[in-house]
């Protein structure tokens, strides 16, 4: 039965993460972290794998999508290069942190209360329309700034993203929605792959069954794939009230965590 769930909220996160943008890490992190299945740790883990191989997948369907969609590469590499810093600062935060806390579980506590706070700004952000405060998209060193702190928080929340990435792509640069996606896709890519790898080479890879991670990886590439294809079809409207009702989802479940772990 647990194994049925894990499957569907991968799928679904993955899903609904690619057409926002926001990373399926966003939903299967608070959903696992809920479920009590594994520890926090090992879900961290295991949640950034299966948005990595999510991300590679809808950014590709993404880029494809040309028609609809203006791609400026110079911002692209840009936020990505900040992401990279970003993923790499994040898991040493991460070790940092779990290191210093003699129960280990009290970190899922901490990623949910950064988590609320973060959603419900976001929340707020995204309801008041605060887009109107663009900065220009040529200026390199904020755009820089901009990937490292959004990669530090992706790959320390285990969540490879998160409405915040729309946020503050949408708040800065005056992004339409779909648009600012597609950047998310970019961050949330790169800050996890640099997160794994700084993960693999400090060999602080938590305990984990194999066979799960071929599970979530493999629903996070047929959610992705399904993802893809809503996103052709559904306007800026449809992505914006989507976005809207999984922030109160994400809201709803980061304060039952925040009390079931303390």
């Amino acid at each position: 039965m647990a194994i049925c769930i894990i499957a569907l909220v991968c799928f679904f996160a993955s899903a609904m993460g690619s057409v926002c943008g926001i990373g399926g890490g966003v939903i299967i992190k608070p959903v696992l972290d809920a479920l009590g299945i594994m520890e926090v740790a090992s879900v961290s883990f295991l949640s950034g794998c299966t948005v990595l191989s999510m991300s590679a997948v809808s950014l590709y369907g993404n880029l494809k999508n040309k028609e609809t969609i203006r791609f400026r590469k110079p911002f692209a590499w840009s936020i990505t290069a900040g992401s990279v810093l970003g993923g790499i600062l994040g898991k040493a935060a991460f070790r940092v942190i779990t290191g210093n806390m003699a129960d280990k579980n009290r970190i899922g506590a901490v990623q949910a209360a950064v988590l609320l706070c973060l959603t419900a700004a976001t929340l707020f952000s995204h309801c008041g329309k605060t887009k109107k405060t663009a900065r220009s998209a040529a200026d390199m060193p904020l755009i820089f700034a901009v990937g490292a702190v959004l990669g530090i928080l992706s790959s320390f929340l285990g969540i490879g993203g998160g409405p915040m990435n729309l946020a503050v792509l949408t708040c800065l640069f005056s992004m339409e929605t779909k648009e600012a996606a597609l950047y998310s896709i970019h961050v949330i890519l790169f800050s996890q792959t640099a997160g794994l790898c700084a993960a693999l080479v400090t060999q602080t890879v938590p305990p984990f069954p194999p066979a799960m991670l071929f599970l979530m990886s493999g629903c996070g590439v047929l959610g992705a794939l399904a993802g893809a294809r809503i996103n052709k079809k559904a306007d800026n409207r449809v992505v914006d009230k989507l976005f809207t009702v999984l922030l109160l989802v994400i809201i709803a479940i980061s304060l039952y965590n925040i009390f079931r772990y303390l």
